[in-house]
């Protein structure tokens, strides 16, 4: 016997609304059968199981549902999946790309915010001459966050 899951059990696994599982099966990632004299109970299998913990673990990463499908369809293709299977690494590969930019802009954002928060702590410590300073390095924070936004411009 195959084992067969409701919409509120599987939400409540995946920490997702009912109501999002239903989004994926509209947008055909996931296809439960139905059960009932009217045929609305959703009755899902350990393959459409799997299919939403690939799809929530894809939207995780950033994924469209346009890739996640084509990973789905790698996932449980039965012939070669060669082409498909490079189609996908080209897909992760401009995905690390996005999330490396973004790892860059939040390191630099760190830093600014550290350099704010030693200007703060010194102003609170040394009163009118720290204050002095510390508008001199933020003018010269400034200056390299300037020069450093046009470095990172496209050419």
């Amino acid at each position: 016997m195959t084992t067969q899951y409701t919409i509120t059990e599987l939400a409540r696994e995946f920490d997702v609304t009912p109501r999002a599982i239903r989004f994926y099966e509209d947008q055909g990632l996931l296809s439960p059968s139905r059960e009932g004299s009217s045929g609305l109970r959703r009755v899902y299998s350990g393959r459409d199981r799997t299919r939403l913990k690939l799809t929530l673990r894809g939207k995780r990463l950033g994924f469209t549902l346009s890739e996640i499908r084509d990973l789905l369809d790698v996932y449980e293709s039965p012939t070669d999946t060669v082409p498909q299977l490079h189609a996908f690494l080209g897909t992760v590969a401009r995905h690390r790309e996005v999330l490396e930019r973004q790892l860059e802009d939040l390191n630099a954002t760190l830093e600014d915010l550290a350099q704010y928060e030693a200007q703060a702590r010194a102003l609170l410590e040394g009163g009118k001459h720290a204050a002095s300073e510390a508008r001199k390095a933020t003018q010269a924070q400034e200056t390299q966050q300037g020069r450093r936004a046009r470095e990172a411009k496209p050419a």
